[in-house]
């Protein structure tokens, strides 16, 4: 039996699980069919970064506690600020993935019982070397960032969300994956806990094909792709195409051992494996661009969208079956401590009996 699920495109392969098969129906859904998948997700909405009820920090207190009760998996959407060209924002990393994941809870708050949201932990992200000087890019250093994730998580456990999904959207992915095994190590606290890059979670509808909605550029730095999310997704007036330029990095090496950024060519080397084979940015690409925005149109976006909300939505359903709210992977199993000394920290937070994660005493190294 084959592991595979072919699609008309021989570069484009699913893996024969739920997940591959889950994209695979959105690769063959029609744009009709796109259509309703947004629409159900609320595609486009105006950012509910302020709105009451939509985020953990602008919910009132007890009906967080009462929804927390019936579902305790949070999103953490993490972005940065860096110059993504003239012709759109320095936040763009930061609203993309607010966006994404305000999407999925409204799909959820239909469907019930809703996600939450926290608010984003980093909107100042790290960063790679070549982005060094950049105008309209703020370098936080690697401790920050992982320190602010590691107290971030650790906040959220003890208040009783114990499921969480980092959402990235910037590349500083190792720093957070750093983060999330620290956390485990210094605190060994039971509990499902993801990081997740979103685009490269679906690289397989970055990749250009002959499809009527596809991109015609590889996904790489305030480019089409990039671009074609903030058309889509966006308020007016944060994506100028008069403005947008064109630009390409300038190599210093052979090419074809350093992927993009979803490593849709399968190459020795993740684009964050190295320095020194590409000009760095202020030198090479000032521009703050390195493709090709003047193609990007939201149409272009939509299925892309439409696989990252959906595969979220799975994955969100997944952890809650297996462990539905109030209860976690067995302690014995996931940490170095015992059922018996974890028992007053996993009651619910504030009840009768429950101890805050802080009092107890650090695992790590």
């Amino acid at each position: 039996m084959s592991m595979w699920i072919t699609t008309e495109h021989p570069a484009i392969l699913f893996e024969d699980t739920e997940v591959g098969r889950l994209k695979k129906r959105i690769w063959d859904a029609s744009p009709e069919e796109i259509d309703a998948i947004l629409e159900a997700y609320g595609v486009p909405s105006e950012p509910e970064l302020g709105k009451a009820g939509s985020y953990i920090q602008t919910t009132v207190r007890q009906r967080l506690i009462e929804n927390r009760r019936k579902n305790d998996v949070v999103l953490i959407p993490v972005g940065c600020t860096e110059n993504h060209g003239r012709h759109t924002v320095s936040g763009l990393d930061t609203f993309m993935v607010t966006q994404i994941c305000e999407a999925v809870r409204r799909k959820s708050l239909k469907d019930g019982p809703p996600v939450n949201l926290a608010l984003p932990p980093l909107n100042y992200g790290g960063h790679p070397y070549h982005h060094i000087g950049m105008p309209g890019t703020v370098i936080m250093p690697e401790e920050v960032v992982r320190e602010t994730l590691i107290n971030v998580m650790l906040g959220l456990w003890n208040d009783g969300f114990r499921k969480q999904i980092v959402v990235n959207n910037h590349g500083q992915l190792w720093m957070l994956e750093s983060a999330l095994h620290e956390f485990m190590y210094r605190y060994q606290l039971p509990g499902v806990f993801q990081v997740l890059d979103w685009h490269r979670a679906v690289r397989e509808f970055f990749f250009p094909t002959d499809k009527s909605d596809s991109l015609e550029t590889h996904f790489i730095h305030a480019d089409e792709s990039e671009t074609a999310v903030g058309l889509l997704m966006f308020p007016e007036g944060m994506t100028d195409m008069g403005l947008a330029e064109e630009a390409e990095g300038e190599p210093l090496l052979p090419g074809g051992h350093f992927d993009t950024a979803v490593d849709a060519h399968r190459r020795p080397h993740k684009w964050s494996e190295g320095e020194g084979q590409m000009g760095i940015e202020i030198a090479s690409t000032p521009q703050g661009v390195v493709g090709k925005p003047t193609l990007a149109t939201a149409e272009k976006a939509k299925r892309p969208i439409a696989a990252i909300l959906s595969y979220l939505t799975m994955t969100i359903d997944q952890i809650l079956a297996t462990f539905p709210a109030g209860t976690v992977p067995p302690v014995e199993k996931v940490t170095l401590r015992t059922q018996e000394e974890m028992e007053p920290y996993l009651r619910e937070p504030g009840a009768a009996g429950w101890k805050p994660a802080l009092g107890l005493p650090r695992r790590g190294f």
